[in-house]
């Protein structure tokens, strides 16, 4: 049995986080991490970019050295997945029997991997990318030789995959089940400017498809996937990009609230005593989302809520509402995204696409909402003050891309 005074479970961005600032405000407690990986806390964003290209080492995305952990007095503990809570007593039981009690508890853990509610999921040659295990076994069949990949699903990580993939010069397929790629997070004017890339790079995709299978050699490799019309789609390899799923069973288990991840109110706090939850698996009303309760998979997001929770824990009472942001790299297209956009929002392009550096601004109800920048950082950086301010330009000027956006303040 051991004690810790506040337990971090997940060494993702937001659980790292946690254990930097609860020091860096001066709290001297026992702070203690566990986390299921066997690896020191690391950058995720990379694993489907530069890191999964071989251009980055693991060295390089640590988002700390060894060292620096046990400077700090952090006491991280890999290989270990909490399988129970008690939140009574104060304690959580280890997948080993060992259990760990605790005065404050962060759970920080993230998600899984969507799986394919198909036959065919568990053949070798089918990855996710959530971790480095992810990430290194699919580098270690690329060394082996790939003939031809299909991702599954055109998010951010597949398309960032699939930009990988072509960069090597493998021929890839994306599958996409809705009408067009990134339909969850944008509108059709960047989703047709990000088709239009791929498809230009050399990547097909199909949309409006569903995997009714994938099917396996006599080895148990995957070698093609059926669709729902009858097609053979060949692959050797395979991305499902389907999205996750919360890890935060041990705490619905011991009666925290929630239904899609865990219910956090505007401080991070759970609906168990001392009992915060952080990131991805976090579901909180956003005031950015017309204070909708949503659930944010992003750095951005994890690390923010991160440190709303070491400011409550010690002493400071200031609720979490950041702006939500997030990036994506593809090719040589750099997509940097503020705020929150829906289907029903109006929409204004600012530059021309054609020119591969352009905007398109959101809006709901004549204010600004939110921004996708392509190659823009400077609308980007502008963009943001717009949303705060809850900003109503005018629409031509908005268009016009030589109208800084700071003017329209």
């Amino acid at each position: 049995m051991s004690f810790a005074d506040v337990l971090i479970v997940g060494g993702g961005h937001g659980g790292a986080q946690a254990a930097l600032a609860l020091r860096q405000r001066g709290f001297e407690g026992r702070v203690v991490m566990v986390t299921r990986e066997p690896f020191l806390p690391y950058e995720r964003p990379p694993l489907s970019k530069d890191y999964l290209a071989g251009q980055r080492p693991f060295e390089k995305i640590l988002i700390r050295p060894e060292g620096f952990w046990a400077e700090r007095n952090i006491d991280i503990r890999t290989r270990s997945a909490v399988v129970g809570i008690e939140p009574q007593m104060r304690s959580v039981e280890l997948g080993d029997g060992s259990r760990i009690d605790y005065h404050s508890l962060i759970w920080a853990a993230g998600g899984d991997p969507r799986r394919l509610p198909c036959p065919g999921g568990d053949l070798n040659g089918v990855h996710s990318i959530r971790t480095r295990g992810d990430a290194d076994r699919i580098r270690a069949q690329m060394d082996g030789g790939v003939k031809r990949v299909v991702v599954i699903g055109g998010g951010y990580i597949g398309l960032e995959a699939a930009a990988v993939f072509r960069t090597l010069g493998l021929p890839v397929t994306v599958i996409e089940r809705l009408d067009r790629v990134l339909a969850r997070v944008a509108g059709p004017e960047l989703s047709d400017f990000y088709a239009a890339e791929h498809r230009r790079q050399g990547v097909e995709l199909m949309f409006g498809q569903t995997v009714e299978a994938l099917l396996g050699d006599d080895e148990g490799h995957v070698r093609a996937v059926a669709m729902d019309d009858g097609r053979e789609i060949e692959a050797d390899l395979v991305i499902v990009g389907i999205g996750i799923v919360p890890a935060v069973g041990p705490l619905l288990a011991a009666g925290a609230a929630g239904t899609n991840g865990v219910d956090v109110d505007d401080f991070c706090r759970t609906s168990l005593d001392d009992t915060y939850a952080i990131g991805d698996c976090a579901a909180h009303s956003n005031p950015y989302a017309d204070n909708d309760v949503i659930r944010l998979e992003s750095v951005q997001n994890a690390t923010d809520m991160a440190n709303t929770v070491a400011r409550h824990l010690t002493g400071e009472r200031e609720p979490y509402a950041t702006i939500p942001w997030f990036w994506s790299n593809q090719y040589d297209l750099r997509l940097q995204t503020v705020g929150f956009s829906n289907e029903d929002d109006d929409t204004v392009i600012r530059g021309d696409p054609e020119s591969r550096k352009f905007s398109v601004v959101y809006l709901r109800d004549g204010r600004v909402a939110a921004l996708d920048c392509v190659n823009s950082t400077r609308d980007y950086a502008q963009g943001r003050r717009l949303i705060e301010a809850r900003s109503e330009p005018d629409l031509d000027a908005l268009a016009d891309p030589e109208v800084p956006l700071k003017t329209l303040l």
